[in-house]
C-alpha cells in the first residue's frame, strides 16, 4: 500500500527534472506522502460569548492530560479564549472572567457609552493581558500549534481567516476583531479590511479548517446537538447599524440558515469517523455577558465534565 502511494505522488512529476527542481519536487512528495500517512489534527472552538467557559473548561482538561493538536481555530470568545491553549495556561480563562466580571472596564454599557465598545477593548486586549493577568507570550510563540481566528468582512459579507503566530499587538486587535459582535462593537479597520464577529459569517469553521489540511478534528461546540438556531430578534435594528455594509447584513439575515446547514455538516463529518464532537448535554443557561462568577464557574466545571467523560474517545480518535 505504501509503495502504491509513493507511486501515486511520483505520477504527478515529469521524469525530465533540472536538479533544483528535483529537490524541490522531492520535499513536496514528502510533505504530501506525510500529510496522506500522518494527517493534521484540529482543534475548532466557537464562539458563544460567555458560552465560552464552556469551551474553557474543555480546552483546560485537554491540557492536563497532554493531548496536543497541529492547529486550532477560534471564533469569537472560541478564540479569545482559546488562544490560553496554545500559551498552555490551565486556569487562566476563568480565573480572570471571575475576577474582572464586574469590572466595568472588561464588560457594560458605561464601556459601550464611553469606549463604542460593550467589551473593553484597551482593558480586554492590553491592561489584563500585559498588566492584569500575564498572558505567556513566550510559551504562546514556542508552541508548534498553529492558531486561526475568524473575522467576518464588512464590506463583502465573507468570513476571513488569520493566523496569529505571535500574538502581539496587531494580531490581538486581529482577536478582538473576530470578538466583535454587532451593535455593541466598534467596526475594527486593520490589514485594509473592515471587521466585525466572525460568528455572523463563519460560525463553526469545522470545513474551512478542513480545507487547510486538517483532516482529524475535534470540534467544541457550546450548544447542544438539539439546538437549532432561529432568526436573531435584533435583525431589524441590524438592518440600520449595518447600513453601510449591505452584504455583511444579508450575511445575518440567513445567519440561522447558515448555521444549521454548518452544524449538520459537522454531525455528518462526525458519523464519518472524520471529527468528534465535543458539546453541553443540554442548553448552559448563561448569558452573554453573564457577570455572576458562580455562574461562569457553573459552566466551565460543566466543560471539564463533558471533556473527563469523553476523554477515551477523544484519545481513540486522535491516534
Amino acid at each position: 500500500m505504501v509503495l502504491a502511494l509513493i507511486n501515486h505522488l511520483d505520477a504527478h512529476f515529469d521524469e525530465q527534472e533540472t536538479d533544483e527542481k528535483a529537490i524541490c519536487n522531492f520535499c513536496y512528495k514528502q510533505t504530501q506522502f506525510s500529510a496522506i500517512l500522518f494527517p493534521m489534527k484540529g482543534l475548532v472552538m466557537e464562539g458563544g460569548a460567555m458560552r465560552g467557559m464552556f469551551t474553557a473548561g474543555v480546552c483546560d482538561v485537554l491540557l492536563e492530560n497532554g493531548i496536543t493538536f497541529d492547529g486550532a481555530i477560534g471564533v469569537s470568545a472560541g478564540a479569545t479564549f482559546g488562544c490560553n491553549f496554545k500559551s498552555k495556561q490551565i486556569g487562566r480563562a476563568i480565573r480572570y472572567n471571575k475576577k474582572f466580571s464586574h469590572d466595568w472596564r472588561y464588560c457594560s454599557f458605561r464601556s459601550l457609552l464611553l469606549t463604542g465598545d460593550l467589551y473593553g477593548a484597551d482593558f480586554c486586549y492590553n491592561e489584563l493581558p500585559n498588566k492584569l493577568d500575564l498572558f505567556d507570550y513566550e510559551t504562546y510563540r514556542s508552541n508548534p500549534l498553529k492558531f486561526y481566528v475568524v473575522a467576518s468582512d464588512c464590506r463583502t459579507g465573507e468570513p476571513v481567516y488569520k493566523e496569529l503566530a505571535t500574538c502581539d499587538e496587531k494580531d490581538l486587535t486581529w482577536m478582538r476583531a473576530s470578538a466583535s459582535m454587532p451593535l455593541v462593537s466598534r467596526v475594527v479597520k486593520i490589514d485594509g479590511y473592515e471587521l466585525l464577529d466572525g460568528g455572523m459569517t463563519d460560525s463553526i469553521p469545522l470545513k474551512a479548517f478542513e480545507g487547510m489540511g486538517y483532516e482529524k478534528n475535534l470540534v467544541i461546540l457550546t450548544q447542544p446537538r438539539s439546538f437549532v438556531k432561529e432568526q436573531s430578534s435584533s435583525i431589524k435594528m441590524m438592518k440600520f447599524t449595518l447600513r453601510k455594509y449591505p452584504k455583511l447584513y444579508e450575511a445575518m439575515k440567513k445567519r440561522h440558515e447558515t448555521y444549521n446547514a454548518q452544524k449538520k455538516y459537522v454531525f455528518e463529518q462526525e458519523a464519518a469517523g472524520k471529527c468528534l464532537v465535543i458539546c453541553p448535554f443540554e442548553p448552559l443557561g448563561i448569558s452573554r455577558t453573564e457577570k455572576n462568577p458562580d455562574e461562569l464557574q457553573r459552566v466551565y466545571n460543566m466543560g471539564r465534565l463533558v471533556c473527563g467523560e469523553s476523554l477515551a474517545k477523544i484519545t481513540e480518535f486522535l491516534k
